[in-house]
């Protein structure tokens, strides 16, 4: 052959092997080369669909990898029809703020034409033209305490300050969320936190005071993150899923769990079972959890499972360009479209009828995937450990063994189709990470934790931050 792709080496191998299974039909080859050249024929096509994968490139559309590790990042391109992305944000301006708003009218005394005098004519319209701009404002409030000297019995008496004012200088709530907010909400580096305060009030605030303002909130938010962890145990869905985070150069993991308005992410230094166990929410959950099929979630037998129906598409689609398997190409077809069905349909999954038959295309599916993938070879005498196999006989078996958990989100209706709403509130954590390298001391990667979990989940209920 001149020139290979992928689908002319498939189909020169499946040309070969058609001729050889002619030839051994006709009597022309002996059963023992058959069987020989069978067991090649199976080895070849294994050893194939594992170098497809290998040699096609992952990206953000067949992967989870994020666009910036992927070749070109186009994620600020723009789309033509695209509307945006995300909820509209919340407009209510903070408490501590003032507007100051003038209208100045641009009157007309004469004709821009004839000369004609238009002082006493009676105006039909207005067209308004509008500037917004802000002036910060520095607030000083002293409070001076009277000192006396009682002439009776020569004691000296001072006046009470107010319970907010425990030394000589304190900052207001209106500082401290300003500062909260950068450093925390808007993941802005401490020392640029540091010089924007002294360009807006002309005070050095020292590092050590911001930080403390970090811990005091941290400390007053334990009583809502209990009554919102809670609050979680008795909600019938949860997304949750972990990223990696550095603390004092070492590896640790924040895990967050997800559902309605409440966000709760908890640091910790290790991945699996023991941090779950730990923070102590699927063990005691009965509803049902969003993952992407990471192994320790699915150790736990008490709640149901639904699986990333983003993670799944992206696998198929991957199959899809690298060996052209029809098995995935139809597996993806009816995930988006049931997705689609039931994103459109009122109660939000799909009637037993409709279920029933839902399952019923899926096995089928998988039946049909199961003899066009290329046959497993059995393991060797004495050998130990799994076999190797293909990403297409990985998936294969996934959607096989999880049945349930894949299929969860047309029976529940709590259930999403995506574990999107965990990977979003995760997010900002990597921004962090990429601004900070990464916190001296575990203590204020809690506080981070916490406080960044209070601010999105009042987000979601609609509050300003800096309120």
């Amino acid at each position: 052959m001149a020139s290979l792709d992928k689908t002319s080496v498939k189909d020169e191998v499946g040309r070969l092997k058609a001729d050889f299974d002619r030839l051994g039909s006709e009597g022309k080859v002996s059963s023992e080369i058959q069987a020989i050249m069978n067991s090649l024929f199976m080895i070849i096509e294994l050893i194939l669909a594992i170098f497809l994968e290998r040699s096609t490139k992952k990206d953000n559309k067949n992967s989870s990898k994020p666009f910036s590790q992927t070749e070109k990042d186009e994620s600020a391109l723009s789309h033509s029809g695209s509307n945006g992305k995300g909820k509209s944000e919340n407009k209510d301006q903070a408490r501590n703020t003032r507007v100051k708003e003038t209208v100045t009218i641009a009157q007309v005394l004469a004709c821009d034409v004839c000369a004609q005098d238009l002082s006493d004519v009676p105006c039909i319209d207005h067209e308004r033209r509008t500037k917004i701009d802000i002036v910060f404002e520095k607030v000083v409030d002293h409070i001076d305490a009277e000192i006396k000297h009682c002439p009776v019995c020569r004691a000296t008496v001072k006046g009470l300050f107010p319970s907010d004012r425990h030394g000589p200088l304190q900052y207001g709530d209106g500082l401290k969320a300003f500062v909260i907010n950068l450093l925390v909400g808007q993941v802005v580096a401490l020392n640029r936190v540091q010089k924007l305060v002294k360009s807006m009030i002309g005070v050095i605030i020292a590092e050590a005071s911001l930080l403390k303002f970090v811990l005091r909130l941290y400390q007053a938010l334990a009583t809502w993150e209990h009554q919102a962890t809670a609050w979680m145990l008795d909600a019938p869905a949860i997304n949750v899923d972990e990223t990696s985070f550095r603390v004092d150069t070492k590896n640790h993991w924040i895990h967050v769990y997800s559902s309605g308005d409440i966000t709760l992410k908890f640091l910790h230094r290790n991945r699996g079972k023991a941090a779950i166990d730990e923070i102590n929410i699927i063990p005691r959950y009965g509803g049902a959890i969003i993952h992407d099929c990471w192994s320790s979630y699915l150790s736990y037998h008490d709640c149901n499972h639904g699986l990333c129906g983003s993670h799944l598409l992206r696998e198929l689609t991957f199959i899809v360009d690298t060996n052209g398997y029809a098995w995935a190409r139809n597996m993806k077809r009816l995930l988006q479209e049931t997705c689609k069905e039931i994103s459109n349909s009122t109660k939000k999954r799909l009637g037993d009828k409709a279920l029933a038959n839902l399952q019923k295309r899926y096995r089928n599916i998988l039946t049909r995937g199961e003899k066009e993938l290329p046959v497993i070879p059995p393991r060797p005498s004495g050998k130990r450990g799994k076999l190797a196999k293909s990403d297409a006989h990985n998936l294969w078996e996934r959607l096989k063994i999880y049945e349930a958990a894949v299929l969860l989100f047309a029976k529940d209706p709590h259930v999403a189709f995506t574990n999107n709403r965990a990977e979003r509130d995760l997010r900002m954590s990597k921004v962090k990470q990429k601004v900070s390298g990464c916190f001296r001391t575990s203590a204020y990667a809690h506080a981070y934790c916490r406080i960044s979990s209070y601010l999105q989940s009042m987000a979601n209920k609609g509050y300003n931050p800096l309120t």
